[in-house]
């Protein structure tokens, strides 16, 4: 058992007083201290356990034997950077492009999500010698500021006076909460259109697009799983303008989906995309992070004759870890965990929303997942102090979830890839009961059309809508079916 150096309240009063106060802590009402974690769950210092829902980071589980033993047996030996040889920097890259498309082929090393996507701005401005940017409402890149810049996440958060003019902001393609949902005959085009639409009005003011970057899954966003087709047809918009195509896998990529090794991939094999960021999972924990390019943009890179160092990207120890962390999910098996567990797991939510009025939408693939939750299914209202109410006694209940969204109002499930089907049954258990508490309180109950005396729901026949189920309630209005998620995750 882990011993703590403070006790709790010490440890609040010198984080107060010497850690930044924009650095904020989960549940700031009562803030967790955690002093060990293994596999799915973290440990307090009374040694009580919390099934963690919500931890991307730990992709192959706290604390995994083989990741440590990898990463101490290597700091025994030599820890330097890359201006020298050594085998385990080029041993990663090798492993790491086998699971890529082979036109991705060029790797550069760095240290965290955020230096990987500013280094993936660098790498198109370059090559295109443009200067514009699009990106995704809602959308979270990273910290440093050449991507609060183009993290609407975070700059809607600012006056409209430190907008950056050469960053243009598409519509998130949402087929639930967005412009163009379920019922749209082809939301894919529609929104690649709208993407369209503002490469033509940059064009107009004598701007030209450098970059496309959006997030393969949009996490911070609300889990946005976007129309099959729609990022081969952006690329298309966007290669057309001279601009190149970002996709960020920072916190979905690693087999994460369950279906594919990274969510680009669930778009077709018919889409590539011309850089590729990583970060989070790639470490299990440690600092490390890559882009990978095609040799095009990389030797456009080049050509501006300023040499790329970074101090620690690709040193032997963080390489050591990743290459562990590759042989972790493939001798476990973690990828199918995740396409396995993450079906069990929406399955079990779907069967919530045929239970309660708060749940408007399950949506995901693999082990990440969203659950939205609405005031109103009709009016799609968000129920973001509901959603509070949930993470916060999950956490008394010792399940870690949290929500986020334009809206805070989507429950977000993105576990350690060791997530079990019991530790699926245990949190949509705790779920279950929670919001049958605050749909009681709140006077709360689904249509008579939608439910049955006995609780199951009745479902008219399901039509095919652009890839996806749907159902017609008695209203005309499109429900999701039960097996709605599950379908998407078949590609």
């Amino acid at each position: 058992m882990a011993t703590e150096l403070f006790d709790k309240q010490k440890t609040i009063d010198l984080r107060k007083k010497h850690i930044g106060p924009s650095c904020k802590v989960f549940f700031s009402h009562d803030p967790i201290k955690i002093v060990r974690a293994r596999g799915q769950y973290m440990f307090n210092e009374k040694d009580e356990k919390y099934l963690d829902c919500i931890n991307n980071v730990a992709h192959v589980g706290h604390s995994h034997p083989m990741v440590v033993s990898a990463g101490a047996k290597q700091m025994e030996l030599l820890n330097t950077n890359s201006r020298f040889l050594h085998d385990n920097l080029v041993q990663y890259a090798q492993r790491l492009q086998a699971t890529l498309p082979d036109k991705l082929s060029v790797c550069y090393f760095v240290n965290s999500g955020s230096e990987a996507n500013d280094l993936a701005l660098r790498l198109a401005w370059q090559y295109t010698g443009h200067k514009d940017v699009i990106t995704l409402n809602n959308a979270y890149h990273g910290h440093v500021s050449s991507l609060i810049q183009i993290s609407p996440y975070k700059f809607h958060q600012l006056p409209d006076k430190e907008h950056n003019p050469h960053v243009h902001v598409a519509l998130s393609p949402d087929v639930y909460r967005g412009r163009y949902r379920e019922d749209h005959p082809d939301p894919a085009s529609a929104y690649a259109d709208n993407v369209r639409d503002i490469i033509a009005k940059a064009h107009e003011k004598g701007h030209k697009i450098a970059a496309f970057i959006a997030e393969s899954l949009q996490s911070c966003g609300g889990q946005v799983i976007p129309p099959a087709g729609y990022f081969q047809k952006v690329a298309e918009h966007v290669r057309r303008a001279g601009g190149v195509f970002i996709a960020d896998e920072v916190q979905v990529g690693f087999g994460r989906v369950g279906t594919h090794f990274w969510a680009f991939q669930l778009q077709g094999d018919d889409f590539v995309p011309d850089i590729v960021t990583m970060g989070k999972p790639i470490g299990n924990g440690h600092p490390m992070s890559c882009v990978v390019t095609t040799r095009e943009v990389a030797e456009g890179f080049t050509a501006s004759g300023m040499e790329y160092f970074n101090t620690f990207g690709g040193n032997p120890v963080s390489c050591a870890i990743g290459l562990a962390v590759l042989d972790v999910i493939e001798q476990e098996n973690l990828q199918g965990n995740a396409l396995e567990v993450g079906s069990y797991l929406t399955h079990l939510l779907q069967e919530q929303k045929d239970k309660h009025p708060l749940v408007g939408d399950i949506r995901g693939r693999g082990l990440f997942v969203g659950v939205e939750l609405v005031r109103d299914r009709v009016k799609r209202t968000p129920a973001t102090a509901e959603a509070q109410d949930v993470i916060y006694r999950l956490k008394e209940e010792r399940v870690l979830l949290s929500a986020d969204g334009p809206d805070r109002n989507v429950l977000k499930f993105k576990p350690p890839m060791c997530f079990s089907k019991d530790d699926a049954q245990l949190a949509v258990e705790k779920i279950d009961q929670i919001l049958t508490d605050i749909e009681t309180a709140l006077g709360m109950t689904l249509p008579s059309t939608a439910v049955s005396e006995n609780g199951s729901s009745k479902r008219k026949a399901h039509v095919e809508e652009n890839g996806h189920h749907v159902y017609a309630n008695g209203k005309g209005h499109k429900q999701a079916p039960t097996n709605r998620a599950s379908k998407r995750v078949r590609t």
